[in-house]
């Protein structure tokens, strides 16, 4: 039987970034999020919309863009989300649909939420699984983006974790060790002893199937699976309610976790609280019912359904995630 024969890591790793470069709008003006970022242009639909209509689009998209990002705090998530408006702005008027990167959630729910305003620009976010925190998000003429597009892909690694246990830390360290960069890796999902499974763009996997051979200590295999295999567990929860005078993170928080407000201060000071995954920095800093808060060594919490008393207090429910 002839032996099977793989080409090195390093010719597999150059074949998979042509591709993503051969994906890439050819055009000098195109924006790109991420040095490597992946432009996929879908066939268009015949244009519904005058020439004039698509750049009265665009102008008035480029006059709005400082007052649409006004409600985004964290300077380097607005940014990022001002990258994207861009990136959708040209989409529209070239009847195109283009991908980012995996993204941040922050940057995911303030782009989201920024574009869900625009009449005249389709999203599509997508992580590969419910739940999914680190998503790809697709920008398009809602008469071109009208599908979910194929940019995820899912990879499962095995290898004998029975006596080295293996930390999310381990995985996405030995991935980027060969040499690909965080914003190509979406959520790792680890499964103990049987591994991990691991969200990435579709160009990168054959390369990591090829070149990832180690986590840690352990010798692994790498496949690829198709999404609807993921073995993932909607996490689970404890709901209860506190009533508080306030919506304040100090005061709300310190009830979620069952610490003292004097504590939850401290943490809020050495920069351990996060609101939608950005860092809060006021005490004061008010939270709404969707609201996601972690805290550094205590966990996380949603904010459920907010409703005022006839005190005029407001009665919280606080949903844990155990």
């Amino acid at each position: 039987m002839a032996a099977t024969s793989f080409a090195p890591p390093w010719i597999v790793l150059r074949q998979a970034f042509r591709t993503v470069a051969a994906s890439s709008s050819s055009s000098s003006s195109s924006y790109l999020l991420h040095p490597t970022h992946n432009h996929t242009v879908l066939p268009s639909s015949p244009l519904r919309h005058s020439a004039l209509r698509r750049c009265h689009v665009a102008k008035a998209m480029k006059g709005d863009v400082e007052l649409l990002l006004k409600g985004v705090g964290d300077q380097a998530v607005a940014k990022e989300v001002k990258h994207i408006l861009e990136m959708a702005r040209r989409a529209t008027s070239t009847r195109q649909v283009l991908h980012t990167d995996f993204l941040t959630p922050p940057v995911v729910k303030e782009s989201v939420s920024v574009l869900g305003k625009l009449a005249d620009v389709a999203v599509v976010s997508q992580g590969g699984y419910p739940e999914a925190e680190r998503c790809r998000i697709s920008v398009g003429h809602p008469d071109v983006l009208t599908s979910d597009p194929d940019i995820v892909a899912a990879l499962s690694i095995t290898g004998n974790f029975g006596f080295q246990a293996c930390s999310h830390a381990d995985f996405l360290g030995a991935i980027l060790g060969t040499g690909i960069t965080r914003d190509k890796l979406g959520d790792i999902l680890v499964q103990e002893e049987k591994g991990a499974q691991v969200l990435i763009v579709p160009q990168l996997v054959d390369f990591i199937v090829s070149a990832l051979d180690k986590v840690g200590n352990v010798s692994v295999t790498c496949s690829k699976i198709p999404l609807l295999a993921l073995e993932y567990e909607p996490p689970r929860t404890n709901s209860f309610k506190t009533i508080e005078a306030s919506l304040r993170i100090d005061a709300v928080a310190s009830a979620g976790f069952k610490i003292s407000r004097s504590k939850l201060v401290d943490l809020i000071s050495s920069g351990d609280v996060r609101v939608n995954w950005a860092t809060v920095t006021k005490n004061g800093t008010a939270v709404k019912t969707g609201d996601i808060v972690s805290v550094s060594g205590k966990g996380r919490l949603k904010i459920g359904e907010v409703n005022e008393t006839k005190k005029g207090k407001f009665a919280i429910e606080i949903i844990r995630f155990l």
